[in-house]
């Protein structure tokens, strides 16, 4: 599964608690231009409304700039293809206080483009410091093991 996008600032902000795949809803254009790696994740997040789930804020550039349509935008909220049951276990959990719905890589699946997102909870400014310290104590003592032998 090539991978067209990854949002890296998710797995430092927030805490993964169970991971979800969906379909993206594209115009031809955008499905060749997301194909070409021109998609960020950066900002972006799912919310449900109604019934259907859709992801905002995440920007597919034109593939051909000067042959785009001319209302073409590129942050255009897109629809994520789900099933009713997963929306409606989706609805309930979001509604727990802390929990979100954000959007953690898009690839490609048999030609189609997916977005695997995740329910989250945000991580504190403790929680981050914390995983920072325990990153350079393990770099530390792998760096002293290396310079013993």
């Amino acid at each position: 599964m090539p991978e067209l996008a990854f949002n890296k600032k998710t797995l430092y902000d927030y805490k993964v608690l169970e991971k979800y795949e969906a379909g993206l809803v594209l115009t031809g254009h955008e499905v060749k231009s997301a194909k070409k790696g021109h998609l960020s994740l950066q900002g972006s997040y799912v919310v449900i409304r109604g019934e259907e789930a859709w992801l905002l804020n995440s920007s597919i550039s034109p593939f051909q700039p000067k042959n785009a349509p001319p209302d073409y935008d590129p942050l255009r909220t897109k629809k994520l293809l789900l099933h009713k049951h997963e929306i409606a276990s989706l609805i309930g959990k979001t509604h727990q206080k802390g929990l979100t719905l954000v959007p953690l890589r898009v690839y490609t699946k048999k030609a189609k483009v997916k977005l695997e997102f995740a329910l989250a909870r945000g991580k504190r400014k403790a929680d981050k410091r914390e995983k920072i310290i325990k990153r350079e104590t393990k770099r530390d003592i792998d760096r002293a093991l290396r310079q013993k032998y």
